[in-house]
């Protein structure tokens, strides 16, 4: 009898910090908070949504891949480094209606998940204006990359991608 070759894995995603770890992902959330958010130039934004389960406001800070601004309206695209199993992925998989703050500046946003394609376009748009970090953060979520723009393509393909659109409010 023969059998087929099990399936080879992805991407062994990074465990979530805790003790000093954690502690130290969320200190750009104090930041923020005590009005330090010029300091990261854009770089970084604080997202606040809602809990999936519990409806309480959480806060989290995520890195920018890409931002821009259509029709007078500000975008940001951002990616789940630690993959779809994030709780702020899935929290805005529930409810899509946010804030980001930038800077000093809030405003309200929609989540839009990307797909796949977008997201591959995207990382390998990303990593030749941020070859270190790209290579790094493709090796902190368990995948090895060449420098090739088809090989962070592939990664961009397997990293969920959202689109945080500011909402047209009053006098917009």
């Amino acid at each position: 009898m023969t059998s087929e070759p099990a399936p080879s894995p992805g991407p062994q995603r990074p465990p979530l910090p805790t003790g000093l770890r954690r502690t130290a992902a969320r200190l750009p959330v104090h930041m923020f908070r005590a009005g330090l958010g010029p300091l990261f130039r854009g770089r970084l934004l604080l997202l606040v949504h809602t809990g999936r389960t519990t409806g309480l406001s959480r806060r989290t800070v995520i890195e920018v891949v890409e931002s821009a601004t259509v029709d007078g309206r500000r975008n940001w695209t951002v990616a789940s480094g630690f993959g779809p199993g994030a709780d702020w992925y899935r929290n805005l998989l529930r409810t899509p209606h946010a804030t980001v703050q930038a800077g000093r500046r809030f405003h309200a946003v929609t989540a839009h998940v990307l797909p796949a394609e977008e997201g591959g376009r995207l990382m390998a748009r990303y990593a030749p204006r941020h070859p270190r970090t790209a290579r790094r953060l493709s090796a902190f979520m368990g995948f090895t990359v060449d420098g090739s723009a088809q090989d962070y393509r592939r990664v961009g393909e397997s990293i969920p991608f959202v689109q945080l659109v500011e909402s047209a409010g009053p006098g917009r």
